[in-house]
């Protein structure tokens, strides 16, 4: 109990000369309660199911309508020694542990690297199972964005941002950003529970930062009352992550490509105006800077812009991420995702069986002209020797 009450000190949420008892002056449903975000766990399953079903019924049709086509892929052949030792030491083993199989499992060293290749192509996520996600995230940042837009465009903070500190704490709530809020939060908490089973990226330990980083914003955000801000960092947020999603949903369909390069370079500008200009010269500058005007610094403060900056520097790595990518789409280099561990593997084992095939093909070629030029050789042997043969008798039948 000492805990939970040391946790909610009113020292550690409000600003010096605000208590708890000035903000229950602005009612029970116009100020942010924390038991509030009680709801948001069932929420977060409500999204687990709802994503469940979209992707198991809509997110199909849908692809298929855009030309999502799965890979076929050649299973391995069943081998127990091989089996258990992908699943319970190494997807990838080094050549010293190949050998080392090779008297267990019966096979050669080459079999059983190919064993391995295959293996690996089987647990690789289908382009169905990428769209399904891509599809369903693109599908609820458009409808946050476009709810968002509509409660935020005729309050004044969204055009002037000292309008956000204007009598701070003491800001009666909104019905419609109460549930805005609400709803994000449980948006954020069921893509932190389905992260496990998610397609894996390169950024995969930059994404759970995000989005514990995210919860963790939202949440104290709206315990202190920081809503106004808070609800244009949602909205800044989603403009861009709409944009990446499509492009994503047209790069897994076939007969896209203009369209998927297109909004790729729409979705780098915006990400990087919002994400590298706006977000730190209008939102970070705000919260540090602005709000000073109102009130002195306090721990609610400092958490709060902490969290931004963490946020600031994922967004700087993405960045990064884009950059390069853009690069790659100049040189007319980029065909994946720069994030995506899975696809760059797949396409790296084709390059190597497709070299192999062509090594193998050359060799073939170079035996067969060989042999060529050993019966070309012979035969031009034998015709010189027919000819020198018949001029011999003939010299001899002059004479």
């Amino acid at each position: 109990m000492e805990l939970v009450s040391g946790l909610w000190r009113q020292e550690l949420w409000l600003p010096p000369g605000v208590t708890w008892e000035d903000m229950k002056r602005l009612g029970p449903s116009a100020r942010p309660r924390p038991h509030d975000l009680l709801l948001t766990l069932p929420l977060a399953l409500a999204f687990v199911a709802l994503r469940f079903l979209f992707e198991r019924f809509l997110a199909p049709p849908l692809g298929s309508s855009l030309g999502v086509r799965d890979r076929t892929l050649v299973c391995a052949a069943p081998s127990s020694p091989l089996e258990s030792y992908y699943r319970q030491h190494s997807r990838t083993p080094t050549q010293k542990e190949m050998l080392s199989l090779v008297s267990q499992s019966g096979k050669t060293l080459r079999q059983i690297e190919i064993w391995f290749r295959l293996r690996r192509n089987q647990d690789r996520p289908s382009q169905t199972k990428k769209f399904g996600e891509a599809a369903w995230r693109f599908f609820f940042y458009s409808a946050a964005f476009i709810a968002g837009l509509c409660c935020l465009i005729n309050r004044p903070w969204f055009w002037d941002l000292r309008e956000c500190w204007s009598q701070y704490p003491l800001q009666p709530m909104e019905s419609t950003h109460y549930w805005y809020y609400m709803l994000e939060l449980g948006f954020y908490e069921s893509l932190l529970l389905r992260i496990s089973v998610d397609v894996k990226r390169k950024d995969f330990r930059e994404q759970v930062i995000h989005h514990l980083a995210t919860i963790f914003l939202l949440s104290f955000s709206y315990c202190a009352n920081y809503i106004r801000i808070g609800t244009l960092v949602m909205l800044l947020h989603d403009s861009s992550d709409i944009l990446l999603e499509s492009a994503k949903m047209f790069n897994y369909g076939t007969g896209w490509r203009k369209t998927c390069d297109s909004l790729f370079v729409v979705f780098s500008a915006v990400f990087l105006i919002t994400r590298l200009v706006i977000f730190p010269s209008k939102i970070i500058h705000t919260t540090l800077v602005l709000s000073m005007e109102v009130f002195e610094p306090f721990f609610g403060y400092y958490f709060f812009n902490v969290l931004l900056m963490v946020l600031q520097a994922l967004h700087l790595f993405w960045a990064g991420l884009i950059l390069r990518m853009i690069y790659k789409f100049h040189q007319g280099k980029m065909e994946k995702d720069e994030r995506s561990d899975d696809e760059s593997e797949v396409e790296d084992e084709d390059k190597e069986e497709e070299h192999e095939q062509d090594a193998s093909c050359c060799w073939d070629k170079e035996r067969l002209n060989s042999k060529l030029s050993v019966l070309t050789n012979s035969c031009v042997l034998n015709n010189f020797t027919n000819h020198r043969a018949s001029d011999s008798d003939r010299m001899r039948k002059a004479q």
